[in-house]
């Protein structure tokens, strides 16, 4: 198995960027099209536990559109193979006039209809 296939970080870091743009424009259609359309799909957030494309979904759909903002100050992908890969990252964010640092983690699975995120975990740092 080749760690690091130079294509297929190619093809996470030109999807990635859609991704961060669906988020801070809370376009929930497309971040919702951007996970596996499955029940055995996870997304940990700061304040919730979501299981399955329907919690996620319902979660996009009726998430507040605002102080969306972010920028990532670190990113990392790491593949395995062609199909696998991980998306890390480290970000901030201005909240209540506040800095708040928070990172996020995604695995991706290349599936019959594309690359999709399986599990990902989002969490900010105390302080």
């Amino acid at each position: 198995m080749q760690i690091n296939d130079p294509e297929t970080v190619a093809e996470l870091l030109q999807l990635y960027p859609q991704y961060e743009t669906a988020l801070v424009t809370n376009d929930a259609d497309t971040l919702t099209r951007m996970f596996w359309a499955s029940p055995h799909t996870t997304r940990f957030g700061q304040t919730e536990n979501l299981h399955g494309i329907g919690e996620i979904a319902a979660f996009r759909k009726g998430r507040a559109p605002v102080n969306l903002a972010r920028t990532v100050k670190r990113l990392d992908i790491v593949t395995f193979g062609r199909d696998l890969g991980s998306v890390t990252l480290e970000f901030e964010r201005t909240v209540e006039g506040r800095i708040v640092y928070g990172r996020q983690t995604q695995v991706w699975v290349r599936l019959p209809e594309g690359w999709r995120i399986v599990s990902a975990h989002v969490s900010v740092l105390p302080g």
